[in-house]
């Protein structure tokens, strides 16, 4: 508790030191044209949303579908269906005439249907789309209530409740699954997502030092480490579980060409079982030895090595991200990941994109108490993916996908807390997954 009062506190005292002065103006973006052409399938409203958004107010709203299938190996095989939705609503305080620096934003989204992420024996979701906002909560959730105030074009300082996917940003492999890769491992950095909830209440304060506010940028922030999106979280605030972080990424030109680095670091007084936040196991945690604090750091890149034209986000390029933690209670002792990613290079196709990755992550089997202290029950994950993703229209993408992934888990295990037996059943071998994807932007 003191820790976080003195984190809160220096929060504060950086942020007052620096006086109130508006932010850079963005364009607004245009929703006006025919059927084919528009942005987004609802268009602009008759006028009335082109004119929201040039007072300062935005609503991005999508949905994505996702037909999937094991078609071999993993834990079992089958195909499932399901899908996610997405409303944004953006508000600029500034061009809505009231103070300069304010930016709101409040995030809803809910899943339906089913997935096969459990099918695969893989710690990382072959589908991370279905991930959120709970894995299987087949209802409606507010992961991201925030509000923002730059207090200068170079700094700002942010409070509420956060959606940290925003974090580990990357050109070609970031999200949450509906518009580039599907796997959950080259989205985000899976070292950090044991450290810190999905959505959860904090606070923090970012720096923009370059004359270019979009050159650089630093965040610090204190958040709650025991947040869920589905609760405001406001009954766990003030338990002592507190996940502190900080990162910073630098857009570069090396080779005249644009690209961008990015490192950041967390640490969590929480008091963790491994496998227990985010990852759904068949192990039950009440068989896992629980250990204080845990902590990781984590970097990333991508680099075009050829543009359309410089800064017109069109080109190929290559990313790669790298993840350390202290392996216990983190059971990701490290990982990495690399790959190519390609945006509007075909003749014809400006919106089109592709991706191709790999990834692997260096397993640390969590201690098992009881009757199974000596049990080893998983392996070093690895996995390799493809996507293209066809525009049909601005507003629709179709995006078929395949996915060979050696799982973490070596055989069907179920722990009888009951009768106090590990239960071990056949070998789990790599699976070959297969999807497509549909996603449409109203």
């Amino acid at each position: 508790m003191k820790r976080t009062a003195l984190c809160a506190f220096l929060i504060f005292i950086v942020a007052v030191s620096f006086c109130v002065k508006a932010g850079a103006e963005e364009k607004s973006l245009d929703y006006s044209g025919n059927f084919w052409s528009r942005p987004a399938l609802t268009g602009d409203w008759k006028g009335a949303r082109n004119a929201l958004a040039e007072n300062g107010v935005t609503f991005d709203l999508n949905l994505t579908q996702v037909v999937q299938g094991d078609t071999g190996g993993g834990r079992k095989t089958g195909w499932d269906y399901g899908g996610r939705g997405d409303l944004t609503v953006n508000v600029d305080t500034q061009k809505l005439g009231l103070w300069p620096g304010g930016f709101f934003t409040l995030e809803v989204e809910g899943n339906f249907g089913n997935d096969v992420n459990f099918n695969t024996g893989a710690i990382m979701p072959v589908n991370s789309n279905q991930f959120y906002p709970e894995p299987g909560s087949d209802q409606l959730n507010i992961p991201e209530v925030m509000f923002t105030q730059f207090l200068s074009k170079h700094a700002g300082m942010f409070a509420g409740k956060i959606d940290m996917t925003t974090g580990d940003a990357n050109e070609f492999a970031h999200g949450k699954g509906d518009t580039q890769f599907f796997n959950l491992a080259f989205n985000f950095n899976p070292v950090a997502l044991f450290a810190v909830p999905y959505s959860t209440l904090g606070a923090g304060v970012m720096l923009l030092p370059a004359k270019d506010p979009g050159s650089a940028a630093v965040a610090v922030s204190a958040v709650s480490s025991d947040g869920k999106a589905n609760s405001s979280g406001f009954d766990t605030l003030f338990e002592g579980n507190t996940t502190y972080s900080i990162e910073g990424r630098v857009k570069t030109g090396f080779f005249g060409l644009t690209g961008h680095q990015l490192a950041g670091g967390m640490y969590s007084t929480k008091n963790f079982a491994a496998l227990e936040q985010h990852l759904r196991f068949i192990i039950q945690n009440g068989a896992i030895e629980k250990k204080g604090d845990t902590w990781c750091v984590y970097y990333n890149f991508d680099q075009y090595i050829y543009e359309v034209k410089k800064g017109s986000g069109r080109g190929v390029g290559i990313f790669g991200r790298f993840g350390v933690s202290d392996g216990n209670p983190n059971p990701m002792h490290f990982f990495y990941s690399a790959g190519l990613g390609g945006k509007g290079v075909v003749p014809g196709r400006p919106l089109d994109a592709f991706g191709l990755g790999f990834y692997y992550i260096d397993i640390s089997n969590p201690k098992l108490i009881g009757p199974f202290v000596t049990r080893v029950f998983l392996r070093n994950e690895y996995g390799v993916e493809a996507y293209y993703n066809v525009a049909l229209t601005p507003w629709a993408q179709l995006t078929p996908d395949i996915q060979f992934v050696r799982p973490a888990q070596k055989r069907t295990l179920i722990v009888n807390m009951a009768g106090g037996q590990l239960v071990s059943g056949s070998n789990i071998d790599t699976a070959t997954v297969l999807g497509l994807r549909l996603r449409l932007v109203f």
